[in-house]
């Protein structure tokens, strides 16, 4: 299977965790970690690419991640990749917990398909920019990682309607040097460029304009910390 994934090993008999496994049990497991549930679906049903059954379930961080992270080994080490190294500890011990399998973000190439299983799960949409917006977090999306159980359990129906249907879209037109826009999406090379100037370090210190502009994007309680550590992960100096 393309992609990076991680088989659990089988729980021994006298495991703690429950075989029962349940949508609030591993939502409750993953709130523990500092993670949150982004989204949840049968593969069977929404055709997700490279699954054929079982229940997916799509991991993110919001507002109680950056708090728990910064306490961990993965943050005070000092080496590369903190959150990436993070994630795949936490969420390999989600997995072993469930009988599940792990899947990550990153580690490619091959990478798993993220934003396809996003879309299908009908919390993520596309914005008017382009970009991946989420239905709690706006488009303040991390994605951490993901737990494939090969039983089909119930999920909570989601609503299916963007956040973008009834906004006014402020997100096309907060980019300083339109990097983002709804005509020609994601200008890379301009958007490193305003970084590099005097006034692009607003940008990298209390994170992208067009991001924040999404009403929606309160909802990830995300820290200045957390934003400007991704800034300077994309941008480095």
């Amino acid at each position: 299977m393309a992609g990076r994934s991680t088989r659990a090993p089988e729980m021994e008999p006298d495991a703690p965790v429950s075989t029962q496994v349940s949508y609030a049990k591993v939502e409750a497991a993953a709130r523990a970690t500092g993670l949150i549930v982004m989204g949840a679906q049968h593969p069977r049903m929404s055709k997700a690419k490279q699954l054929n059954g079982g229940t997916l379930i799509l991991l993110g961080t919001a507002a109680a991640f950056w708090d728990t992270f910064e306490t961990s080994p993965e943050w005070t080490d000092g080496l590369r990749h903190p959150i990436d190294r993070w994630s795949t500890r936490v969420v390999q011990g989600l997995a072993q917990d469930f009988t599940a399998t792990a899947y990550f973000p990153f580690g490619g190439p091959p990478y798993t398909p993220f934003i396809d299983w996003a879309l299908k799960s009908g919390r993520t949409f596309t914005s008017p920019v382009g970009a991946l917006v989420h239905d709690t977090v706006g488009m303040l999306i991390s994605f951490r990682g993901a737990l494939h159980f090969e039983q089909e359990f119930d999920i909570p129906q989601p609503s299916g309607v963007s956040p973008c249907t009834d906004c006014p879209a402020p997100c096309a037109t907060a980019c300083p040097v339109e990097a983002l826009n709804a005509q020609s999406f994601y200008d890379v090379d301009n958007c490193h460029a305003y970084l590099n100037t005097p006034a692009g370090q607003t940008c990298l210190t209390e994170g992208c304009a067009t991001r924040l502009a999404c009403p929606v994007s309160a909802g990830a309680g995300r820290s200045q910390a957390q934003t400007a550590h991704h800034m300077r992960a994309f941008h480095p100096s």
